[in-house]
């Protein structure tokens, strides 16, 4: 099959060309690498079945041939990079999309769209299921990227009901491994940094807000899933074991052997306190759950980040 992944340079986008490469796909790599890097790519650049395109997402989009289908990444991910210019984070949610629901619908391709956990806000109930609707703060200054996947999502939903654009929906919830950006500012990156370098790891608030962290192979094997199934209602991609984000620290430190403290710092406006999936929809539907255990991924983690 043809691919074409936008946001192929960056940490997810990375590792969904190398997987879609070892499957026999012919692969399409789009960015502008504004949070992502070619680093993560340079070893594809030699695949003749691996093309590189550097474009703004906030153009549209013209490639000549058949696409059979598409994987929209494209977005800044972490607070304080999307927070850069949170304006330019709406328009790649809204324009972006736009554009590439316009281009699946012209070359007839199945267009998957990575959502996001975010879209649930400070959830009131947990787990959270696709069919909450989530307590997002329109105002805030994390609601350019929240309300942004928001609005991407209704985009999916329109195109698909009113042009029979055939629309897959993922919302990821917190995935970290190799090829992440080790200055994203987020907690897996921010710990592990800081552990290796003996530093005191922050943690913002008392440290007792959960997350639940997917590694990357599982995510891959999800979004594939999603992209191969009829489904086109949003999906729950994550793993279910949660953990206290002081848990998590204490596990970073024991993993890297650091000597580490823990310091705690004020609570960003608006950061969910906490985040658990419900995927009982992946498990029916796709046969999908994660496998790998938060030891063992973070110990691949942190070898990847011993490599800098």
């Amino acid at each position: 099959m043809k691919i074409l992944i936008t946001g192929g340079t960056g940490f997810i986008g990375s590792n969904l060309c190398e997987k879609l490469l070892k499957n026999g796909n012919e692969v399409i790599c789009l960015d502008n690498n504004f949070t992502g890097n070619l680093c993560n790519v340079e070893k594809f650049r030699q695949n003749k079945n691996f093309m590189y395109i550097y474009h703004d997402i906030l153009n549209p989009i013209e490639i000549e041939g058949e696409i059979d289908e598409v994987y929209h990444l494209a977005c800044p991910a972490s607070p304080p990079k999307y927070q850069i210019d949170p304006i330019y984070t709406s328009k790649v949610c809204y324009i972006g999309t736009l554009n590439v629901l316009n281009f699946a619908k012209r070359k007839n391709a199945k267009v998957l769209f990575s959502s996001t956990s975010e879209i649930y806000g400070e959830p009131e109930i947990s787990p959270q299921n696709e069919k909450y609707r989530g307590n997002v703060n329109t105002l805030g200054i994390r609601s350019c990227y929240d309300e942004g996947k928001r609005i991407a999502e209704t985009l999916m939903m329109d195109f698909n009901r009113k042009y029979n654009v055939k629309t897959r929906i993922v919302r990821i919830f917190n995935t970290y491994g190799k090829n992440m950006d080790r200055t994203d500012g987020r907690v897996v990156s921010n710990f592990i940094n800081q552990a290796l370098k003996n530093e005191d790891i922050t943690i913002y608030g008392n440290g007792t807000q959960t997350r639940s962290f997917c590694y990357i192979d599982d995510l891959i094997c999800g979004l594939i899933k999603v992209m191969k199934s009829d489904y086109k209602l949003p999906i729950n991609i994550g793993n279910t074991h949660e953990i206290t984000i002081k848990e998590f620290a204490k596990k970073v430190i024991k993993l890297t052997k650091s000597k580490s403290k823990i310091i705690n710092l004020p609570l960003p406006e608006d950061d969910p306190t906490n985040r658990k999936p419900d995927i009982e929809i992946a498990k029916k539907i796709l046969k999908w759950e994660p496998v790998v255990y938060l030891e063992n991924g973070l110990e691949k983690t942190i070898e990847y980040f011993r490599a800098f």
